[in-house]
């Protein structure tokens, strides 16, 4: 499968991320910008797959029931994380630094096989790509609740084919099941409020709503809690119930779930399918699946690129372009975008429950 090629230069890649962080450019320059861009981004695509590969194939031998994604960053958001970038009036960071534009995440079953799995095969293993970055957010949750994993490497190869990628970053993710039904919650609640939470642009009831559920499943799975929420269980059930209420999480989530209808492409395909670009229509409460094979991956990075800017600054639609191994793994790996909160509620009404 041909892999796509830069072909713009450092200077260029930074021209288009200052351009698309201002609001103020020509109509001429943001659409440049976002061609840049697209290309920047779609180089991402073969370093990415080649660690998507090994996360797959380490996870499974941890764990049977581990679950690896892999998707390229979606442009409002690498927009908004350009936007967020500045030290005063100077951006911190340029669009070619930019570490996750490319990202791999492996779903453990429990947060003990996510810690092996970080130690054993990536702290400790033998990979010949640079790690030039490394937070654990499972022993030192951030403040919003945020819990995972995060490795940040170089990519480096000695064939001479593959040198072009030299120096491009990608991002690893681990992190256990139960907090993974948290962070796709934030999206859920995100998507359908309208509100950016993960990004701590929500309102604060909800984001202290998230902030005392992740205390509650650190707890369960006997990790450190988040900084600043009640140390006692009681205590910290008690307040998440009255945050429920206020809100009327369940039954909010639950509405979403029942409401959203769902249409997958049926078209029959030569070969296997293994990308999937999924059009989230919030005011319309539709989601639609494209899916694409293999060969057919240039396709998909067209066409992702040319929704994104049909619906560019229009909170009602959400795009992204997922891999995943199988069609059956897509809702489990991107929940938030079927509007799947089952498994969060379930953990929810224990705590709900309990005292």
């Amino acid at each position: 499968m041909p892999w796509e090629k830069l072909v713009y230069k450092r200077s260029e890649i930074n021209w288009a991320g200052r351009t698309l962080r201002e609001t103020a450019v020509s109509e001429s320059d943001r659409d440049t910008a976002l061609e840049i861009l697209d290309n920047w981004r779609a180089v991402h695509s073969y370093p990415m797959h080649v660690f998507y590969i090994r996360l797959k194939n380490v996870s499974k031998r941890l764990d049977d029931n581990s679950l690896v994604a892999q998707r390229l960053k979606r442009v409002p958001a690498i927009i908004a994380k350009l936007g967020r970038s500045y030290h005063g009036n100077v951006p911190s960071m340029e669009l070619y630094q930019m570490q996750d534009i490319g990202g791999c995440r492996a779903i453990l079953s429990n947060v003990d096989f996510a810690r092996k799995l970080c130690e054993e095969y990536y702290l400790r293993g033998d990979l010949k790509h640079a790690r030039t970055g490394f937070k654990d957010y499972i022993s030192n949750p951030k403040a919003d609740g945020y819990r995972s994993i995060h490795l940040i490497y170089r990519y480096n190869s000695d064939k001479q084919r593959k040198k072009e990628y030299n120096g491009l970053l990608v991002e690893v993710q681990i992190r256990s099941r139960l907090q993974h039904l948290w962070a796709t919650a934030v999206e859920t609640v995100g998507f359908f409020t309208r509100e950016a939470i993960k990004s701590n642009e929500g309102s604060p009831e909800w984001q202290e709503f998230f902030r005392l559920v992740s205390s509650a499943f650190a707890k369960i799975e006997k990790c450190p809690i988040v900084p600043q929420t009640p140390e006692n269980e009681e205590e910290l059930y008690t307040q998440i119930k009255q945050k429920e209420r206020e809100l009327g999480v369940v039954s909010k989530m639950q509405g979403w779930a029942s409401a959203l209808r769902v249409f997958s492409e049926q078209t029959k395909k030569r070969g296997k399918v293994r990308f999937f670009l999924l059009e989230l229509d919030i005011k319309g409460e539709k989601l639609t699946v494209h899916s694409y094979t293999n060969d057919e991956e240039q396709k998909a990075l067209d066409e992702y690129a040319a929704l994104e800017k049909r619906y560019s600054g229009n909170k009602e639609y959400d795009v992204v372009l997922a891999s995943v191994d199988a069609a059956h793994d897509l809702e489990k790996a991107y929940p938030n975008y079927y509007a799947d909160t089952d498994q969060f509620i379930r953990y929810l009404n224990n705590i709900l429950h309990k005292y």
